[in-house]
């Protein structure tokens, strides 16, 4: 069965394939479209629809419109209520689930020759679940939490899978929601909602959670699967910051308490749903998945024994899920997520030739690995643009700025290069079987940067620009089998260095979404004081000295 998944209704537009079972192609229309989130100006920002993706993912996989079985849309209007029954405010909900339903006109308009027919609704808390329990490298059972911003009606699932079949056991219904708090909070502390979540999360390790007694009065889990979230007033807590002003240590201590109270009801969410369950593997999905620091606490606190987070687990992996759902119930034998990288590649021909385009000096080296440990031994930062893109918000090795870990300053310096607030850390890269010795806690291996590990204190000096504030590292393990030429590159750099880890952060600059095709890693390298641009098989350097 050919199923194309799409997302489009709130943010993070995109598309997946599934073709009898495989996930041939995934990618997000911010890539194609260069607008971070699929985002426009208000009121248009949530409702891009993702025809570049679409039409790339098809073409991809040598498919016509027409040759497709079934297309899923995440989120389902016949389950639709308004916004004052939820206890919401949302002045464009009647755009939102209008658009639902006339989604199978839309998609017709952007790929002809597509029977608005062959639409199929999947509600969006039931395609996250799906996007991680049916892709997960679990066979049989496993238990699935889904928690993010909203839904139809809800903002969480907890539910059983058992051979591909869905179970629900709780939902939360609106307006409590784990995921809208931590936007409230984001918001409040000035930076971007539903989008910059994330900064929040490091913030929060420059803080102390002295008002988790309050909030705790407020947000917990409720001991049914539930749990509440309504009343907090942010003001009490701290002055609302706008924008171009500094933050303070009063918005640190914000964003620690709200990052433990956060913790603390996943963790009894977690374990309630282990009490149903049983169930050793845990399945995530959700914005709220792509909480690394909590993600760790799940592995290490909780009794599952696995546990598995989608990497594109925002809304763009529900495109997945979708596709999964429908070609499950299909009777196809669903094939699990061995990979990221499922998006836009590019050969060397191609390479070239837009190089000579741009009439642009470069090299051909022997050996990328040993050009690049070479380069980074001696401190310069690489950009690295190597086979697929990535789905999902993580650059995994194939869309990345790489610099050397040894030198703390490194991670003032990429964030320059990056545009971004100086609190923000990066990410070390390491062969998984290297991984044990300097990073614990966390899952190893784990390949998606979704978890957080303690870096061993005899490394903390040694590798200081990869490690936080608070002594962990959001690592990336690197699988010779999977990444032979990365795994080259880092046995080339410790050779010459000693030390087993590369920074790796995503090669893009603040605001812009991460460089996906040929054209984009030329603009970020010629705008950049990046040192090495390594693309397929060609070098660029920068043609003054550093």
């Amino acid at each position: 069965m050919r199923v194309l998944g799409i997302n489009a209704i709130y943010h993070d537009p995109a598309v997946a394939l599934v073709v009898d079972g495989a996930i041939v192609a995934a990618a997000e229309e911010e890539r194609f479209s260069r607008r971070k989130h699929g985002k426009r100006p208000v009121p248009f920002s949530a409702w891009e629809m993702p025809d570049l993706a679409a039409q790339w993912c098809l073409t991809h996989a040598g498919l016509q419109a027409d040759q497709l079985d079934a297309v899923t849309y995440s989120f389902d209007p016949a389950l639709h209520r308004q916004p004052d029954e939820l206890g919401l405010r949302d002045p464009w909900d009647h755009l939102r689930h209008t658009y639902a339903e006339r989604a199978g006109d839309f998609l017709a308009a952007a790929l002809p020759g597509l029977d608005p027919d062959k639409l199929r609704y999947v509600p969006h808390h039931v395609a996250h679940a799906a996007s991680a329990a049916l892709a997960a490298p679990f066979d049989g059972e496993c238990a699935a939490l889904v928690l993010d911003g909203r839904g139809e009606q809800h903002s969480h699932l907890a539910a059983r899978y058992r051979d591909g079949i869905v179970e629900p056991l709780s939902s939360q219904a609106l307006p409590e929601s784990i995921g809208l708090l931590y936007e409230d909070a984001t918001d409040h502390l000035g930076f971007l909602r539903s989008s910059d979540e994330y900064k929040v999360m490091a913030l929060a390790s420059y803080g102390a959670p002295r008002h988790l007694d309050y909030l705790r009065t407020l947000v917990h889990a409720t001991g049914d699967g539930g749990f509440v979230t309504s009343g907090v007033d942010w003001n009490a807590l701290a002055k609302r910051r706008e924008p171009h002003e500094p933050w303070t240590a009063d918005h640190a201590d914000l964003a620690a308490s709200l990052q433990a109270v956060v913790e603390e009801t996943l963790l009894d969410l977690a374990r309630w749903l282990h009490a149903r369950t049983g169930s050793s593997r845990l399945a995530l999905a959700g914005g709220v998945a792509l909480n690394c620091v909590a993600n760790t606490r799940l592995f290490a606190e909780t009794p599952f024994e696995q546990v598995w987070v989608q990497p594109a687990a925002g809304d763009a992996g529900t495109a997945l899920g979708g596709a999964l759902t429908v070609a499950g119930r299909a009777g196809d034998d669903l094939r699990t997520m061995t990979s990221a990288a499922l998006g836009r590649g590019f050969d060397d021909e191609h390479i070239e030739a837009a190089l000579r385009t741009a009439r642009l000096p470069y090299e051909r080296p022997d050996d990328m690995a040993e050009t690049v440990a070479e380069e980074l031994a001696r401190d310069g930062v690489v950009a690295w643009f190597q086979g697929p893109s990535e789905f999902g918000p993580r650059a995994l090795g194939h869309r990345s700025l790489l610099a050397h870990p040894g030198r703390a300053e490194n991670l003032t310096r990429l964030n320059d290069v990056k545009g971004r607030e100086q609190f923000r850390p990066v990410a070390p890269m390491v062969l998984v079987e290297r991984a044990g010795e300097l990073f614990g806690r966390g899952p190893i291996p784990s390949p998606y940067m979704l978890f957080v590990h303690d870096v061993d204190p005899a490394w903390h000096a040694r590798i200081p620009a990869v490690v936080h504030v608070d002594g962990t590292a959001r690592i990336q393990t690197v699988d010779r089998s999977d990444e032979p030429l990365l795994a080259r590159m880092l046995d080339g750099f410790e050779r010459r260095t000693g030390l087993p880890v590369v920074v790796n952060t995503s090669l893009n600059t603040a605001g812009r979404p991460m460089v996906d095709d040929i054209r984009d890693a030329l603009e970020c390298f010629g705008s950049t004081p990046v040192d090495l641009l390594a693309i397929g098989a060609f070098a660029l350097r920068r043609t003054v000295p550093r």
